[in-house]
């Protein structure tokens, strides 16, 4: 038997300019960090089950195994974590474990994207898939002047100070709502594929707000990291009316009178999960405040990505 697992992320910023057709027009540049939130997968040789979830049942298809496949996660489904793409990379990384091909990070990455976008249809970025794949703090940057789908890893080394007060200082707070649909990601690609100033201009800014989250968190600089990250708010809910809600405004709300420095919507959003950047001392009057509008769920950063090992069979 196989067993892989891979983590979620937050996304501090630059979500969105992963998604073409914007990094190969413009070039795109995601900030991220996993967590230990992980999706795990069992591969175990036999008949396969008929009722698969669809993502299980496309990854088996496309990599022509046949066995029974088990899936546990320890995350809301739906919470703007990337979970789907951690998901999509542990499948990846268990196949290719089982059927004893040779696979890097980025080529796991890249697997579990095709996976998403051929299989599935689901037209998203490339982000998720790497944080799931490569594990702690990455800059990624999207797309070059020839190559759309180019992609160029930096990890981003983490003090034990940094992580201790990433940690310390940012809250995760899940708030039960759907997340966004489908309808509202096609109307912002096609308002950037039309060029609406307003949609245009918020991707643009937010690009360069995550290569300023980058220097920050080389420099372990948690309070910029806040600024930054609040600022791309701004610019995140310009995409699209309904990428904030009337729970995630009252949340913020009240995390902003709590003394939170900076905040955003994960993911998408739309719902999902907010994540609050504050001061250690603040952080137990933050969670106080915002506990009213959701689940705070404890989080520490995942230092390693997509992680393999096969078991006995009596294991």
């Amino acid at each position: 038997m196989f067993v892989a697992s891979a983590p979620s992320r937050l996304d501090f910023g630059g979500g969105w300019t992963d998604v073409p057709p914007y990094p190969g027009e413009r070039g795109g540049f995601v900030c991220n960090l996993a967590i230990e939130r992980r999706v795990r997968i069992a591969l175990r040789p036999g008949v396969a089950e008929p009722d698969r979830v669809p993502l299980v049942a496309a990854a088996a298809r496309r990599a022509g195994y046949v066995g029974h496949v088990a899936i546990q996660s320890d995350f809301p489904i739906g919470a703007g974590l990337g979970g789907s793409s951690a998901a999509g990379v542990a499948l990846a990384a268990a196949l290719a474990a089982a059927q004893d091909r040779e696979f890097t990070p980025a080529t796991i990455a890249e697997w579990s994207r095709a996976l998403e976008v051929e299989e599935l249809g689901i037209a998203g970025g490339r982000q998720d898939h790497y944080a799931a794949a490569f594990g702690g703090a990455l800059g990624l940057t999207f797309g070059t002047a020839t190559a759309g789908d180019a992609v160029e890893v930096e990890q981003i080394p983490l003090s034990a100070v940094g992580r201790a007060a990433l940690e310390a200082r940012l809250t995760l707070v899940y708030t039960g709502e759907s997340r966004i649909s489908g309808e509202t990601i096609t109307a912002v690609l096609d308002a950037y594929r039309d060029r609406t100033p307003r949609v245009v201009e918020a991707l643009d800014r937010m690009a360069v707000l995550a290569r300023g989250m980058r220097s920050a968190l080389h420099a372990a600089d948690v309070t910029t990291l806040g600024a930054l990250v609040d600022e791309h708010w701004v610019h995140q809910r310009a995409l699209h009316p309904r990428i904030t809600t009337a729970r995630i405004d009252a949340l913020e709300h009240a995390a902003r009178a709590a003394g939170a420095q900076g905040l955003k919507a994960l993911g998408a959003s739309g719902g999902g999960c907010v994540m609050i950047i504050s001061t250690a001392a603040d952080a137990a009057r933050v969670v106080e405040a915002v506990s009213p509008f959701g689940e705070i769920l404890p989080w520490r950063i995942a230092t390693t990505g997509v992680e393999v090992s096969r078991l006995s069979p009596d294991a």
